[in-house]
């Protein structure tokens, strides 16, 4: 299985000013083979969509973006509403 993209899935990167900002990165070896990215990218400074199909969110101390239409944003049902840990 190769890297190609898929339009129907939505892709990421994120950008940090230092590696002091990273907190923590996990490869687990275990058959779930899930990935674990942990940082900051500090005090928002601006979150915004580019050419209305990539979400920017700018902090101090880096960038996040996806892939994602702002049409795309929806809130949660209350039945889809989970709590975050």
């Amino acid at each position: 299985m190769g890297n190609e993209m898929k339009a129907e899935e939505r892709y990421f990167s994120v950008e940090l000013k230092s590696k002091t900002e990273l907190k923590n990165i996990t490869l687990a070896n275990d058959s779930y083979d899930s990935v674990l990215v942990e940082g900051t990218i500090g005090e928002l400074v601006q979150a915004m969509f580019v050419e209305d199909v990539i979400l920017e969110i700018i902090g101090k101390k880096g960038t996040l973006r996806i892939n994602l239409k702002p049409k795309e944003l929806k809130p949660p049902k209350k039945a889809e509403a989970r709590e975050v840990k």
